[in-house]
């Protein structure tokens, strides 16, 4: 059967999307299937796999039409979450196609990547 398995996002400094990712989404780099080019993020609590970190040597895209949307249950804790992962080495995107009044936020990893923090309490359908 075949079954979805897990995010995979390219990155040129592998090492730097590890320290990223795990501390941004309170995940663990494991051993499993590491090489030098491969990295396998796990849930902290050992529920999981959670997300692949490949080494890339394509840019990132400036309108991805797929990306990562973590979620968050109130404005303040997106403000609060936005604030912590900048400063965990995320940007600040200067995002052109915001909608008015937008339910989300969007940034780029240390290695450009864009994903988006998104207020589910203002989400259009609550709870995307």
């Amino acid at each position: 059967m075949l079954r979805l398995g897990f995010p995979v996002i390219g990155v040129a400094d592998l090492p730097r999307a590890v320290a990223f990712w795990t501390a941004a989404l309170n995940l663990v780099a494991t051993p499993e299937f590491e090489s030098s080019i491969w990295r396998t993020l796990n849930h902290a609590d050992g529920s999981g796999r959670a997300l692949g970190l490949m080494l890339s040597e394509s840019p990132p895209e400036p309108r991805p039409r797929l990306h990562l949307d973590l979620f968050v249950d109130s404005t303040a804790e997106q403000r609060d979450e936005v604030e912590r992962l900048v400063g965990l080495g995320a940007s600040r995107v200067d995002w052109d196609l915001y909608p008015p009044d937008p339910d989300f936020v969007v940034l780029a990893d240390p290695d450009g990547n864009l994903f988006c923090v998104v207020d589910l309490s203002r989400a259009p359908s609550g709870s995307q």
